[in-house]
């Protein structure tokens, strides 16, 4: 067969795996990281404080500045512009600071306390919480331990709780935060009907008392700011004036710089 009898043969190539698809992934996915972002925003803003909040809503309605709001948001602080919103952030840090510093110092308070095998059968009436004022400490009394503090009707300390409130003492020493105590009692009123020596002498007294077994344990005399004397006209249960648990001595740790 000569060259020009041979067949003629036509391949057909077809193109195997991905073809071009241009650049509209890459749009694609920067819509997607873009949008992780924002809510990634958006979360951290929901787990800010409500003035950090405020501050970023300033921000977006004046991204400018011109005094009102946050310039940048740099790692968990709003950097702002504004005098006063710089005040009321700083403020605020320095008591999330002393807040946490009080938080420790009663976690080892507690954990002293109950490591003490003399304070044992008082130590869980010893309660702890932060307040507007700082951290308040109370020493309750009870139904189910005779005088676990004072001496009935007096001003007297009984040795347990004079320990317990040297080492409470002891503690406090070692931080320079202002301190007030307070002494309260039941309804229960004295039988000479009001005149001479009443629940205020005694819940003024008991504070005193309170005041020189912290002194004793090494609580500086400057610290101290007040001592108050309520009587009953702050029940721990209103509902039950008579209550033995409204006999109680509050020791108030104030944030620093607080009057």
């Amino acid at each position: 067969m000569s060259n020009s009898d041979a067949p003629i043969i036509i391949k057909k190539i077809k193109k195997g795996g991905h073809g071009h698809h241009g650049g509209a992934w890459k749009v694609a996915y920067a819509d997607f990281v873009t949008a992780m972002m924002a809510l990634f925003i958006v979360l951290w803003i929901m787990a800010q404080g409500k003035e950090v909040q405020d501050s970023v809503a300033k921000y977006f309605k004046n991204p400018m500045g011109l005094g009102q709001g946050p310039k940048i948001i740099e790692g968990n602080k709003a950097i702002v512009s504004d005098p006063n919103l710089i005040e009321e952030v700083r403020a605020i840090e320095e008591k999330e600071a002393a807040e946490k510093k009080l938080k420790e110092m009663s976690d080892e308070i507690k954990k002293e306390l109950e490591q003490t095998p003399e304070f044992e059968q008082i130590a869980s009436f010893v309660k702890m919480e932060m307040t507007n004022e700082g951290l308040r400490i109370e020493l309750l009394d009870s139904s189910k331990i005779n005088d676990i503090f004072f001496e009935i009707g007096t001003a007297k300390l009984n040795l347990k709780a004079q320990h317990l409130l040297e080492k409470i003492g002891a503690e406090l020493s070692k931080m320079p935060n202002g301190i007030v105590i307070e002494g309260h009692t039941d309804a229960r009123p004295f039988s000479n009907g009001g005149q001479g020596y009443t629940n205020y002498e005694l819940s003024a007294d008991r504070a005193n008392g309170a005041r020189r077994a912290l002194q004793y344990g090494g609580l500086a005399e400057t610290q101290i700011r007040e001592i108050r004397g309520y009587a009953d006209k702050k029940l721990k249960n209103p509902s039950d004036p008579n209550d033995l648990v409204n006999r109680r001595i509050s020791i108030i740790v104030k944030y620093p710089g607080a009057k």
